[in-house]
């Protein structure tokens, strides 16, 4: 690949993620400023020369969330009036994404209007990983490239050499996807029965369908927030006869106070992606990270060289 004309932004969102992909993509790192000022307002400016580029631009968002969002808008914003050719947007964690519907009386669905808001922006492709609701993608009328962290991940959880596991999913809707982390572990699946009642990132175990008695158990999910559904399945996990727990995570969203009930939970290791940096806590020694950068990067080869992404996954 020619990387001359290849050009790399990031935003406020995700500088450390940025830097490995420009490091395994052999590319210096674009620049770029960013100014918060004192009343809120956010200020991007572009400091290269985009005329007639095909720019990339890697922003989470989250913590803050509103404020890299809006961050996004801007960053899309300018590069258009910079008059780059096009600009494709990299959203490793897209935190809107699990607002997909209306499924209660007067709300939002507020990942449309996330999407319709990076249209009218300017993005002319985006790429994320492992979306919440993979419907989302049908949100845009631009192109959408949903990558996967399962394999980073699971080849790293391989890696431990640990025998007799047991592939555990959250719930029932997340059951299809945990299969394929077992299909790759070439291990069999559980599924814990979990029930949520309001909009407090908590949910209540019931019960856990499948044999783990004996067994290491994974529990395999998108993302997580307080841990507490994590927790609670670990606990109901080690009741059930598991000898330990672990867990893979797209993405560790973490709220203050998390690391605390970890340290204290039956969770051997949580294993977590770089797609969440700037998390308002200092993690916990059970929290081990695996980049994703090599997964971001070769999709900008790919996009860039005119090349399919499907071919990246089995």
């Amino acid at each position: 690949m020619n990387t001359d004309d290849l050009m790399i932004f990031s935003g406020s969102g995700s500088k450390r993620l940025t830097d490995r992909i420009c490091n395994y993509l052999g590319v210096a790192m674009a620049k770029g400023e960013v100014i918060h000022f004192s009343e809120g307002n956010t200020f991007v400016r572009v400091l290269e020369n985009v005329r007639g580029r095909r720019v990339y631009l890697v922003q989470s968002t989250v913590f803050p969330a509103n404020d890299n969002f809006m961050e996004l808008l801007f960053w899309i914003d300018a590069f258009k009036r910079a008059s780059a050719e096009a600009v494709t947007v990299i959203i490793p964690y897209f935190s809107y994404a699990k607002g997909d519907k209306k499924d209660e009386p007067r709300v939002s669905i507020r990942a449309r209007v996330c999407a319709d808001a990076i249209e009218v922006a300017g993005a002319d492709r985006v790429v994320t990983m492992d979306l919440h609701s993979p419907q989302v993608q049908g949100f845009f009328r631009v192109p959408v490239d949903n990558l996967y962290a399962l394999p980073t991940l699971c080849d790293f959880f391989k890696e431990k050499n640990i025998e007799n596991i047991v592939v555990v999913s959250p719930d029932s809707g997340f059951a299809k996807h945990a299969r394929k982390f077992a299909a790759y572990l070439k291990a069999p699946v559980a599924i814990a029965d979990k029930q949520r009642v309001a909009h407090d990132e908590h949910a209540e175990v019931l019960e856990v369908v499948g044999n783990v008695r004996g067994k290491t158990a994974v529990v395999v999910d998108d993302f997580t927030i307080s841990c507490g559904t994590l927790i609670d399945i670990a606990a109901k996990l080690v009741d059930r006869g598991a000898k330990k727990v672990y867990a893979l995570i797209s993405h560790g969203v973490f709220a203050e106070g998390t690391m605390e009930k970890i340290d204290s939970s039956l969770l051997e290791k949580i294993l977590v992606t770089d797609t969440v940096e700037n998390q308002p806590v200092v993690l916990s020694s059970k929290i081990e990270i695996v980049s994703v950068a090599s997964v971001f990067a070769m999709a900008i080869r790919c996009i860039h060289n005119r090349e399919s992404i499907s071919a990246m996954f089995p």
